[in-house]
């Protein structure tokens, strides 16, 4: 009897195996074939899709075309996108009055590198090129600010007070547009700054 129930479960248990493992090897072929289709999907298209909507981007900036005398005014919404894109090209063609500016000083110092033979001349000549050296690593330095007030511009906080959180005047950005401070908070930094160095 118990030969017989063996044999009659084992034949059952057999198909059951046999089923089963035809399923599990049927879904391990599959799976290997839908997985590079899937990953390697995202791959091709993703790069188009960035590009596509970096190019988006850049063709909203450049449909925003600003009159030639236009400058900012509190009747308009603070920040708009007027705004944002004169402080923009602003703050662009600033840098690159200062890109171009130090190119001239470098080209300047390359060619006139000729020995002076009065040691007055020599000493002015040496003095005059360190001050030179000096006020473009200022405008170096400049740069960075620049490029940080660029970066503000596209995550939206320009013209906004680091410190306080409120609106910086129009006037105060169009005097100094790497402004991070607004006036209050910048004279309040100053008189700080002044305690400290006098104690």
């Amino acid at each position: 009897m118990a030969s017989r129930k063996r044999a009659m479960t084992n034949p059952a248990k057999r198909a059951a195996g046999s089923r089963e493992k035809k399923r599990l090897n049927g879904a391990s072929n599959d799976r290997p074939s839908r997985k590079p289709a899937s990953v390697a999907k995202p791959q091709t298209k993703s790069k188009p899709r960035a590009q596509a909507a970096a190019k988006q981007g850049d063709a909203r900036k450049s449909q925003i075309v600003l009159p030639a005398d236009y400058r900012p005014t509190d009747d308009e919404p603070f920040m708009g996108e007027r705004q944002r894109e004169y402080f923009r090209k602003k703050l662009i063609a600033w840098k690159e009055e200062i890109v171009r500016q130090t190119r001239e000083t470098l080209q300047g110092l390359h060619e006139d590198s000729s020995q002076h033979a009065d040691i007055a001349d020599r000493a002015t000549f040496e003095t005059d090129r360190a001050l030179e050296l000096r006020a473009r690593d200022r405008q170096r330095k400049l740069i960075s600010k620049i490029d940080a007030a660029l970066a503000r511009i596209e995550e939206g906080s320009y013209g906004f007070c680091e410190e306080t959180g409120e609106p910086i005047s129009l006037k105060r950005l169009d005097a100094r547009p790497i402004a991070t401070l607004s006036l209050e908070a910048q004279e309040r930094h100053e008189r700080r700054e002044r305690v400290f160095r006098e104690d």
